[in-house]
């Protein structure tokens, strides 16, 4: 994977593009640190495709719950802490 700083990968978009298409993924860094990576289409939708669903979606999904039957707010009876004993 060939690295560009920022500021070539902007002057030079187009040849950092075509290296994208050609090559492969791209690395894009910001002062010397690993900032984002470019690449093909064909390579998004199959790391989409084979993406699994994240935490919060699956904490947001309605399919992720299940039926949970709670007692009707002050409805539920406490123990008796002699009646344990």
């Amino acid at each position: 994977m060939q690295t560009w700083p920022v500021q070539d990968a902007k002057a030079r978009f187009s040849e950092f593009l075509d290296a994208c298409i050609s090559e492969g993924p791209q690395m894009v860094t910001k002062r010397g640190a690993e900032a984002a990576v470019l690449v093909p289409v064909e390579v998004w939708r199959r790391m989409q495709a084979t993406a699994r669903p994240s935490l919060k979606q699956l904490l947001l999904s309605d399919a992720a719950r299940g039926d949970l039957v709670l007692p009707p707010r002050g409805q539920a009876r406490r123990r008796n802490v002699r009646e344990m004993e």
